[in-house]
C-alpha cells in the first residue's frame, strides 16, 4: 500500500498545463511536430455575457442575436455535401459556466423526430451535440448532447476518437421546437471542466447535428469517414478571458432503506422471510488544483443498478459480467492499459488480461464457515453475505502536468462473517478478510500525442485475523507494466502499440500449489515437460506482452500482433485472465467502401487469420475469418462471418490432463437490423456451427423493438439455442492402471443442450427527468448427457465409449447416477454422478427515477429473481416455464434518495 502512496505522492509534485497552440481571428494553424503536415482549423469566439442567460430553449437574450456559426458539412448520407437544413450555434461565457445555444432551423418541423429518454438514452431522434477540449491537448474532452424533446446525454473523450458515456456532470439544457425548426440551450458550469488557471484560454471544439428522419448527420468540423481522429480536428474556440475558477467540490449524501423477503427454510434461525435494512453513505468529488479531481465513496450502495444476467457455465473459463456501479463505471478509461494510440485492436483467441477488473473489488466472499463433526448430526443452516461490503473506495483522476494523465483507484473492503447454526450451537467465521486494492496508471503522451509512453501498477493486500484463511486467499498480488505507442509516419497513417508486464501473487505453499493448479495455469498437467508443480513455493510470477501495427486510416486496412502470456502470469486477484501459456499472433487486412452505390450505402469485408501455440512449442488454436458489413440504401443492415478452425491441440479440455485434439470446425454468424427511425424495428441474428466430431450448434436471435410513442421502447430480445457436443467434460477418476492417460480416467459425455432465453425491457419516459425502467430475464437451459466416454489416448480425438469398448459396462443405478466398470474386470468400477441438470431462471427489475433536482435524484426499486431445477435432462418448454412461474421467488423493494450539494 505504502509504495502505491509513493506513486501517487511522486507523480502529483509535478505540476504543468498543455500549451495552447497559435490561433488568429479566422483560423488556427499549426504544425505536427517533426513534420510538414499543416491542419487549418476554424475558429470559434465566446462572447462574454451581459446579463443572465435563462435556461429554457427560447433563444432570446442578445447574445444569440448576432450571426452565429454556420459552416456545417453533410457527413451522412452523402459525405461532403451542404447540409438540407441550415443550423446556426453561438457560445457565450461569464465566470461561472459556459453557454452554447444552437437553432436548427428546419422547413418541415412537424416532421422532426423528438423523442424523449433516461440519460444517455440512443434515442432515434433529431439531437445535437458539442465536444470541448477544455485542456487543448488535441487528445482528450467531453461531449454534451440534447435530443429535440430535451433528454441529455453526456461523457467524455480520450485517446483522440473513443468516448465513454459513464461520466455524468451536472449541467442544464432546454430544447423548444417552433415554426423556424428547433432550439437548444446548454449551460455547462466550470467545474464540470477541467483546464488549467490562465489569464486567456483556447480550448478545442466541435459540433454536429443529427436530422434523424434523414439519417443525415452535419459536422462543423468534419472528419472524413477514411480518415482517423476526431478531437485532434476540433476547431479551436477563442475569446476566453479572466474565468474566475470556482471552488471544486461536490457532495452527494444519500439515504436507502430496503426490505428483502426471501424464501427460507423451516427453522432457519438467520432467516424468517424478512429482514429490513437502512443505510446512509456519501459520494465525494474535491477538484485538486485545476487539473486533479479526486473522487471518494464512503459507504456506498449500489442497490438501483441492473441485476446480472443467469447464465450456466459448463466451460472451465469463468464468467464475465459488466460493471454496472456507477462509482466504478464513470472515469473508468482513465485506468485502461495496452490500449491507446490505436483505432482498433483485435484479439482472435489471444485473451488480452485485463489488469483492473472493478467487479472483484465487492465481491460475494469466497470462504466457507467451518463445522463441527456433530453438525452431520443435525440440520445446519448458514448465513453467509451476498457481497463484501465496501467500506470506502477514492478515484484520483486527471492531470498532472503538459501531456501527462493519472487515474489512481484505492479501495477497503470490511472483513466479513459468515455464521452456521447446528441444534442451536452457533459459529461464526470469517469469510472475507479485510482487504486493501489498489491501482495506479499515468500515461505521458509527446508531440501532440504522436507518441506515449505510460505504466500502471496494481496491489491486494488482505489481513488474515484467523489461521484457516491463510490457505484459501492470496496474501498478497501484484502487477506492473509498461505500455504506449508510437506513429510510424508523418501523416499517422500508421501506428504501433505495445504493453510489457509482470505479475507475482504471493502465499502460503498450500495457496500457492492450489494456484498452480487452478484453470488459469494447469501446472499439473501430466505431459507438459515445460511445466512442474513445486509444492513449496510460496509465490508465482510471470510475464506478458503484445506488439501490433494498425493502419489507422483509408479504405485499405490492416492489424497485425503478437502476444504472449506465460504459464505463471496471474493478474486476476484485480484484473480479469481467460488464459496464460499462450503465444498469439494475427493479421487483419480489409477494404471499405465508405460511399452510396445505389445498392449500398457502405459496405466492407475483412479477412483474417490467427495462431496459437504453448511455451512448449504446441499448436493448440488457429482461425480463419471473412467478416463482411453492409448497410443497404434503405438503412437495413446486414453482418456477419464465416470461420474455419482447423484441428489442434486442446491443453485445457482435460482440466489439467493430458492434451486433446480438437477436430476440424466450421462456422457461420449472420445478424442484421432494419431502419431504426421506424415505429417497430426488426433485428435478427442466426448462429450455425458443425465440427467433423459429429458435433453442431444453431443459435436464433430474432428481435423487435416497439415504440408506440415518444416516449415508450418496448424490446424483446429471445434466444433459442440447441448444441450438441460430442465430448463435454464430466469428471476425471484417478486410476493406476490408466497407464496411457497417465493414471487418470478423462471422462466426458455427449451433451445435448436446449435453452430459450429473452431479455424483455421497458423503457418509459415521462420527463427527461422522470423515467420507468423494468427488465425481465427468463432462462430455461436444460442438458442431457449420454454416451460416456473416457479418453482413450493423449493428443487425439480417440476415446473408449462405455458400454461397447474394452469389455467395459455402464448401469444407471437407483440413484439416477451412473456405476461404471472401464475394463469389465470389476476391480476398478466407479460411480459418475448423473450431469444431467434443468436449470431455470427468471430475474428482473423495475427502476423508477427521478432527478428532483440537478444532480440529485430518487430511486424507487424493485428486484425479483426465482429458480427451479425439476426434471433434469428432460427438455419441455411449456412444463419448464409453467414451473418457473410457479415457484416462489425472492423481493427486494429499496428506496434509495441522493442530494447534490455543490457548497
Amino acid at each position: 500500500m505504502k509504495y502505491l502512496a509513493t506513486i501517487i505522492i511522486v507523480l502529483t509534485i509535478f505540476n504543468g498545463a498543455p500549451a495552447g497552440l497559435p490561433n488568429i481571428l479566422d483560423t488556427s494553424v499549426s504544425k505536427s511536430p517533426n513534420t510538414d503536415t499543416t491542419i487549418h482549423r476554424p475558429t470559434v469566439t465566446a462572447l462574454r455575457v451581459t446579463n443572465p442567460i435563462k435556461i429554457d430553449g427560447i433563444l432570446s437574450e442578445a447574445e444569440w442575436q448576432h450571426l452565429g456559426t454556420t459552416q456545417f458539412t453533410q457527413r451522412d448520407p452523402i459525405e461532403g455535401s451542404l447540409p438540407s437544413q441550415k443550423t446556426e450555434v453561438w457560445v457565450a461565457y461569464d465566470d461561472a459556466a459556459l453557454y452554447i445555444a444552437a437553432r436548427m432551423y428546419d422547413a418541415h418541423p412537424d416532421s422532426i423526430m423528438s423523442r424523449i429518454g433516461r440519460r444517455d438514452a440512443d434515442l432515434n431522434s433529431d439531437w445535437f451535440y458539442v465536444g470541448i477540449d477544455s485542456y487543448h491537448d488535441r487528445r482528450t474532452g467531453f461531449y454534451f448532447g440534447v435530443y429535440a424533446g430535451g433528454s441529455m446525454s453526456d461523457g467524455t473523450l480520450f485517446n483522440d476518437s473513443w468516448d465513454d458515456n459513464t461520466w455524468d456532470g451536472v449541467w442544464d439544457a432546454a430544447t423548444s421546437i417552433d415554426d423556424q425548426g428547433w432550439t437548444a440551450e446548454m449551460k455547462i458550469p466550470y467545474s464540470q471542466l477541467r483546464f488549467p488557471k490562465r489569464d486567456e484560454y483556447t480550448w478545442g471544439i466541435n459540433f454536429i447535428r443529427s436530422i434523424e428522419r434523414n439519417k443525415e448527420r452535419d459536422d462543423f468540423v468534419l472528419v472524413p469517414k477514411k480518415e482517423s481522429g476526431w478531437v485532434s480536428r476540433f476547431a479551436d474556440l477563442v475569446g476566453l478571458r479572466d474565468l474566475n475558477l470556482p471552488r471544486k467540490l461536490e457532495i452527494l449524501p444519500y439515504v436507502v432503506s430496503s426490505g428483502k423477503f426471501l424464501q427460507h427454510d423451516a427453522g432457519d434461525p438467520f432467516n424468517n422471510g424478512h429482514t429490513f435494512n437502512q443505510n446512509i453513505g456519501a459520494d465525494v468529488k474535491v477538484g485538486l488544483g485545476s487539473n486533479l479531481t479526486l473522487n471518494a465513496t464512503l459507504n456506498p450502495d449500489f442497490g438501483q443498478v441492473e441485476v446480472d444476467p443467469a447464465v450456466v457455465n459448463l466451460t472451465q473459463y469463468e464468467t464475465f459480467f459488466e460493471e454496472k456501479r456507477p462509482f466504478f463505471v464513470e472515469g473508468s478509461n482513465f485506468l485502461d492499459f495496452g490500449f491507446g494510440g490505436s483505432n482498433n485492436n483485435w484479439g482472435f483467441n489471444f485473451g488480452n488480461p485485463s489488469f483492473f477488473y472493478s467487479r472483484r473489488i465487492g465481491r460475494p466472499p469466497r470462504g466457507d464457515v467451518q463445522h463441527s463433526d456433530d453438525d452431520n448430526q443435525h440440520d445446519v443452516f448458514t448465513d453467509i453475505p451476498d457481497r463484501t461490503h465496501i467500506i470506502g473506495a477514492a478515484k484520483l483522476t486527471g492531470k498532472i502536468a503538459e501531456g501527462w494523465s493519472i487515474g489512481a483507484l484505492q479501495a477497503f473492503t470490511a472483513r466479513e462473517y459468515g455464521k452456521t447454526d447446528s441444534a442451536g450451537v452457533r459459529f461464526a467465521d470469517v469469510v472475507e478478510p479485510f482487504s486493501y486494492y489498489g491501482v495506479v496508471r499515468s500515461q505521458r503522451e509527446f508531440n501532440e500525442g504522436h507518441q506515449a509512453i505510460g505504466m500502471i501498477g496494481t496491489g491486494v493486500m488482505r489481513d488474515f485475523n484467523r489461521g484457516y484463511l491463510v490457505d484459501n486467499f492470496n496474501h498478497g498480488s501484484y502487477a506492473f507494466g509498461v505500455d504506449g505507442w508510437t506513429n510510424l509516419d508523418p501523416d499517422q497513417m500508421w501506428v504501433m502499440t505495445g504493453w510489457l508486464s509482470t505479475t507475482r501473487i504471493e502465499g502460503t505453499s498450500d495457496r500457492i500449489l492450489s494456484i498452480q493448479k487452478n484453470s488459469l495455469h494447469y501446472f499439473q498437467r501430466p505431459d507438459a515437460d515445460y511445466l512442474a508443480l513445486d509444492a513449496n513455493a510460496t509465490s508465482l510470477a510471470g510475464y506478458g506482452g503484445r506488439v501490433a501495427i494498425n493502419k489507422q486510416k483509408g479504405n485499405t486496412y490492416l492489424n497485425a500482433a503478437v502476444g504472449v502470456v506465460s504459464p505463471g502470469f496471474d493478474s486476476n486477484d484485480l484484473g480479469f485472465m481467460f488464459r496464460t501459456d499462450v503465444i498469439n499472433a494475427h493479421l487483419v487486412l480489409g477494404y471499405n467502401w465508405f460511399e452510396p452505390d445505389g445498392f449500398f450505402r457502405r459496405k466492407g469485408f475483412n479477412l483474417a487469420t490467427f495462431r496459437n501455440f504453448d511455451f512448449g512449442g504446441r499448436k493448440n488454436g488457429e482461425g480463419y475469418f471473412l467478416f463482411y458489413n453492409t448497410q443497404f440504401m434503405n438503412y437495413w443492415r446486414l453482418n456477419g462471418n464465416f470461420i474455419f478452425n482447423p484441428a489442434t491441440f486442446d491443453s485445457r479440455n482435460t482440466r489439467g490432463g493430458p492434451l486433446m485434439k480438437n477436430t476440424n470446425i466450421y462456422v457461420i454468424n449472420l445478424f442484421g437490423s432494419s431502419d431504426s427511425r421506424q415505429a417497430v424495428v426488426f433485428d435478427y441474428g442466426f448462429s450455425g456451427a458443425r465440427s467433423e466430431s459429429g458435433g453442431w450448434r444453431t443459435t436464433w436471435d430474432p428481435g423487435v423493438t416497439w415504440k408506440p410513442t415518444s416516449g415508450i421502447n418496448l424490446s424483446l430480445s429471445p434466444e433459442i439455442n440447441h448444441d450438441v457436443t460430442i465430448a463435454q467434460w464430466v469428471t476425471e477418476q484417478d486410476d493406476s492402471s490408466a497407464i496411457r492417460t497417465y493414471g487418470a480416467r478423462y471422462i466426458f459425455g455427449k451433451l445435448d443442450l436446449q435453452e430459450v432465453s429473452a431479455n424483455i425491457r421497458l423503457d418509459w419516459t415521462f420527463t427527461p427527468k422522470l423515467t420507468l425502467q423494468l427488465f425481465l430475464q427468463p432462462l430455461v437451459s436444460v442438458g442431457r448427457y449420454n454416451e460416456f466416454k473416457e479418453l482413450k489416448e493423449p493428443g487425439t480425438y480417440s476415446f473408449n465409449l462405455y458400454g461397447e469398448d474394452n469389455g467395459s459396462n455402464i448401469n444407471k443405478n437407483a440413484d439416477g447416477d451412473y456405476d461404471v466398470d472401464p475394463d469389465g474386470t470389476g476391480v476398478h468400477s466407479f460411480t459418475i454422478s448423473n450431469p444431467d441438470f434443468n436449470f431455470k431462471s427468471l430475474r428482473g427489475n423495475a427502476v423508477l427515477r427521478w432527478e428532483y433536482l440537478p444532480g440529485s435524484t430518487l430511486y424507487l426499486v424493485w428486484t425479483q429473481q426465482r429458480t427451479n431445477t425439476l426434471d433434469a435432462g428432460d427438455f419441455n418448454f411449456g412444463r419448464d416455464f409453467h414451473n418457473l412461474l410457479s415457484s416462489p421467488g425472492d423481493n427486494v423493494f429499496l428506496i434509495k434518495a441522493s442530494y447534490w450539494w455543490n457548497p
